[in-house]
C-alpha cells in the first residue's frame, strides 16, 4: 500500500497555502470562465427583440405582414443562439444572419431583428474570427439586397415594392459602424494583451537579473572571505604547536574575515527580505582598497598598487572593487606568485583596471564553482564595458577591465 502524503494545515493567521493543480488546470479554468452561458445577456436581449418587433408590427401595419407564431420562433431562435456567442462564435454569427433573412424574405417587420447579428458579429470579431464575421454580414447584406430589390414581387407580403436606396446606403452605414466597432474593440483588447505579456516578460527580466546580480554579490563576498579563511587556517594548523603566537595570528584573521563575509552576507540577505527599502549600509568601492590588500597580506599575497585609486560613479565603484576582488582570490587560490600588481588608469570617461600576478599557476583544485571570470565579465558587460584575462606571453596571468567612467543607466 502506497503512503498518503497529507499535507500540513497552515498556521493560524497566515496565508493561506495554494493548492496543487494538475497542469493546465488555470489555463482551462481561464477558458472555463470565459466561456460562461450568457444568460442574463440573452434573456434581456430576447424580451427587447420580441417586444421591440411587436412596436414594429403596429408601426408597419399594412405595409409588412403581422406576427405569428412562425414570425415568433424565428425571433426566438435567433436571438437564443446568442447563448453560444462565446463557445461557437462562427456557427453562432452565421445562424443569426440565417435567421434574420429568413425572418425579412418571409414579409415579417424590419425592428430589432437584426440586433441578435450584431451582437453575434461583435463576439465573433473580439473572438478573432473576423473572416466568419463579415462574411456572415456580407451575405446578409445580399440576400436582404436579392430579396428587396429583384424577388419582391414572389415574395409576401402582396403588392410589396422596393425599398429606396437611401434607406439601403442606412442599412449599409449600421453593418459597417458595428463591424467597425468590433474591430476597434478587437484590436484595443490585443493591445491590452500584449502590454500585459510585455510587463509580465520584464517583470521575469528584472526578476532574472536580482537573481544574477545577488548570485554574482555572494560569490565574490564568499569566494574571496573564504579563501583567506581557507590560507589562514591551514598556516594556523602547521604553527600550533611549533609558533602559537603565528598560529593566534592567523586565527585572529580567520575571525575578521568571516565577520565580514557574514556582514556582507547579511546586507545581500537583508536586500531580499525587503526589496522595497534601500540599503542600510554603503555599497563597498574602491575606498575599502587598502582593506582588501590587508587581507590579501593575511593570506600571504603581497598586492603592489600602481597609479592614483579613483572614485568613479556607483555602479563603477562597486564592479571595480568586485573584479579586483576576485582577481587577488584567484591569484590566492589558484597561482604559485605570492606577489600581484594592481594597476588604475582613468582616460576619456573609462576606467582601465589591470591586475597581474607573475605565476605560475599551480594545477590544484582550489575548489569552488569556477565561476569568478564568468561573474566578472558578467558585472563589466552589465556597465557596458568589457573584460579580458588569460596567461601572459611572460608567464604569469593578466585581467583586464574597460569599465565606463560612469554606468549606462546613471547617464540617463
Amino acid at each position: 500500500m502506497e503512503e498518503q502524503h497529507i499535507p500540513a494545515a497552515p498556521a493560524r493567521g497566515g496565508p493561506p497555502r495554494r493548492r496543487h493543480r494538475p497542469p493546465g488546470w488555470d489555463r482551462w479554468n481561464d477558458e472555463e470562465r470565459r466561456a460562461r452561458w450568457p444568460w442574463r445577456s440573452t434573456l434581456l436581449l430576447t424580451a427587447f427583440v420580441l417586444v421591440g418587433s411587436n412596436f414594429a408590427a403596429h408601426a408597419q401595419h399594412g405595409d409588412r405582414l403581422a406576427l405569428d407564431p412562425f414570425s415568433r420562433a424565428l425571433l426566438l431562435a435567433g436571438s437564443g443562439l446568442l447563448l453560444w456567442r462565446q463557445r461557437y462564435p462562427v456557427p453562432v454569427v452565421f445562424g443569426t444572419a440565417a435567421v434574420a433573412l429568413v425572418y425579412v424574405a418571409a414579409g415579417y417587420p424590419y425592428g430589432p431583428v437584426f440586433l441578435p447579428v450584431a451582437v453575434a458579429c461583435f463576439s465573433a470579431v473580439v473572438a478573432g474570427h473576423r473572416r466568419a464575421a463579415w462574411t456572415a454580414v456580407g451575405l446578409l447584406w445580399a440576400g436582404h439586397l436579392l430579396a428587396s430589390h429583384w424577388l419582391y414581387r414572389r415574395l409576401p407580403p402582396a403588392g410589396d415594392h422596393p425599398p429606396s436606396w437611401i434607406q439601403e446606403v442606412g442599412i449599409a452605414t449600421w453593418v459597417v459602424a458595428v463591424l467597425a466597432l468590433s474591430e476597434l474593440v478587437r484590436v484595443r483588447r490585443e493591445q491590452w494583451a500584449r502590454e500585459r505579456a510585455e510587463r509580465a516578460q520584464a517583470a521575469r527580466r528584472r526578476a532574472d537579473e536580482e537573481r544574477l546580480r545577488i548570485s554574482r554579490e555572494l560569490h565574490d563576498v564568499l569566494a574571496h572571505s573564504i579563501s583567506v579563511i581557507n590560507v589562514q587556517a591551514g598556516v594556523g594548523l602547521a604553527l600550533l604547536d611549533s609558533d602559537p603566537e603565528q598560529a593566534r595570528t592567523a586565527l585572529t584573521t580567520i575571525k575578521a574575515a568571516s565577520k565580514e563575509a557574514l556582514g556582507e552576507v547579511r546586507q545581500v540577505l537583508d536586500t531580499l527580505r525587503t526589496p522595497g527599502e534601500a540599503p542600510r549600509a554603503p555599497a563597498p568601492g574602491l575606498d575599502r582598497l587598502p582593506e582588501l590588500v590587508e587581507q590579501a597580506a593575511g593570506a600571504g599575497l603581497t598586492v603592489e598598487v600602481e597609479g592614483e585609486v579613483p572614485a568613479p560613479a556607483p555602479g563603477t565603484d562597486l564592479a571595480a572593487f568586485r573584479i579586483v576582488q576576485e582577481a587577488l582570490t584567484n591569484v590566492v587560490r589558484h597561482s604559485g606568485s605570492r606577489r600581484a600588481r594592481v594597476r588604475f588608469e582613468h582616460e576619456r570617461g573609462v576606467l582601465r583596471l589591470v591586475i597581474d600576478d607573475d605565476g605560475p599557476a599551480t594545477g590544484a583544485d582550489a575548489g569552488g564553482s569556477g565561476n569568478g571570470l564568468a561573474g566578472m565579465r558578467e558585472r563589466a558587460a552589465a556597465l557596458g564595458g568589457t573584460i579580458e584575462a588569460g596567461p601572459r606571453e611572460d608567464g604569469g596571468f593578466r585581467v583586464l577591465a574597460v569599465l565606463p567612467w560612469k554606468a549606462k543607466e546613471e547617464n540617463r
